[in-house]
């Protein structure tokens, strides 16, 4: 008899840029840079550009952005205003 495992689909999994672990995709924040050059917190992981994704915790975020991880992953630099943006989401979705 034939076993089922073939019609279960696995979540994707994506590493935080803050503690570099991985996770389910469902359970990080997506960062996005769009191809406007904007960054943004992407919270239903749908926006279009260039992604990194981050724990919804504030100190995942906080190893992130004193070793510029988001920076690197996005090839952009990332404002200070932007940084203390994300720090304001992140509270929220705890």
């Amino acid at each position: 008899m034939k076993s089922n495992s073939s019609n279960v689909r696995k979540a994707p999994v994506r590493r935080c840029t803050g503690c570099a672990e991985h996770f389910p995709k469902n359970e990080l924040i997506r960062v996005v840079r769009t191809p406007e050059g904007e960054v943004l917190l992407d919270l239903t992981g749908k926006k279009s550009g260039r992604g990194a994704y981050i724990c919804k915790s504030a100190s995942c975020l906080k190893k992130a952005r004193k070793s510029r991880r988001l920076e690197t992953s996005l090839e952009c630099a990332i404002s200070d205003e932007v940084y203390d943006r994300m720090e304001v989401e992140i509270s929220r979705a705890e």
